[in-house]
C-alpha cells in the first residue's frame, strides 16, 4: 500500500453465522504464538474505536431500513480506518495479524447476499482497503446448522436476521470464492465436532507458517 515490504503476516477466519470462527480463532492464536510469532488479533467490523462504533450500528437490529450500499460503505469505512490503525503498522514491524473477518466477508454478504456487484466491492478494496491475506481459513458447514447455532447463542442481530436464502447466497459466495483463489483459502469442514474443527485449523497454520520464508 505504501511501496514498503511487509515483513508479518496477515490470516483472516472467515465463515457463515455459526460456523465457530471465534472457538477457531482462540485455537489458532494459541498454535502462533507457540510457534513464537508475535500476534495482533482483531476483528471486523470493529478493531478500533471507530470500527466498534460502526459495528454497533451495522448489526443493531432497530436498524431496519439500512439499504445495501449504505452496509457496504459501513464495512469499508470500519476496514479503512482498522488497515490504516491496526493492520498496517502491524505488519510493517513483523507482527502477524490474525482478523475475524477482512474483505471476502463483504464479497459474501454484501456480494452474494445483498447483490452487490463484485467489481463495485473490488474498487472500494482497491481505494480503502488494499490488503490481501496471506492464508484465509474458511469455516464451512450447512446454511440450516449455522443458523441454529446462531439462534442458540440468544438475541439474533440484524445480519443473524437474515433469511436462510441469503445466508444460502453467503455461503455460495465464499466457496466461489475458495475455489477462485486455492492457494491463499482452505476449506474446512466445520459441521465436524469441534476437536476435529481445531485441530484442521491448527495443522493449515503449521503448514503454513513451515513454507512461509521469514522475512530479514
Amino acid at each position: 500500500m505504501n511501496g514498503q515490504p511487509m515483513k508479518g503476516r496477515l490470516i483472516t477466519l472467515e465463515g457463515g453465522e455459526g460456523a465457530g470462527k471465534s472457538t477457531v480463532l482462540a485455537a489458532v492464536r494459541e498454535r502462533l504464538a507457540g510457534r513464537g510469532l508475535d500476534v495482533v488479533v482483531t476483528r471486523e467490523p470493529g478493531g478500533t474505536a471507530f470500527g466498534e462504533a460502526v459495528r454497533a450500528i451495522v448489526l443493531d437490529p432497530a436498524q431496519r431500513d439500512v439499504c445495501a450500499e449504505s452496509e457496504l460503505l459501513l464495512m469499508f469505512a470500519a476496514r479503512a480506518q482498522l488497515v490504516r490503525e491496526i493492520v498496517l503498522p502491524a505488519l510493517a514491524t513483523g507482527r502477524w495479524v490474525l482478523s475475524d473477518r477482512f474483505t471476502d466477508a463483504s464479497y459474501a454478504y454484501q456480494g452474494g447476499g445483498r447483490g452487490q456487484p463484485d467489481a463495485r466491492i473490488a474498487e472500494l478494496e482497491a481505494w480503502a482497503a488494499p490488503v490481501r491475506p496471506d492464508l484465509t481459513l474458511l469455516l464451512d458447514l450447512p446454511v440450516a446448522e449455522g443458523m441454529a447455532r446462531a439462534g442458540a447463542r440468544g438475541a439474533a442481530d440484524r445480519i443473524e436476521r437474515e433469511s436462510g436464502d441469503f445466508f444460502e447466497r453467503v455461503r455460495a459466495a465464499y466457496r466461489a470464492r475458495a475455489r477462485a483463489e486455492p492457494s491463499r483459502f482452505r476449506l474446512i469442514d466445520s459441521s465436524r465436532p469441534v476437536d476435529d474443527v481445531r485441530a484442521a485449523a491448527c495443522a493449515a497454520i503449521d503448514a503454513y507458517v513451515d513454507s512461509t520464508p521469514v522475512p530479514a
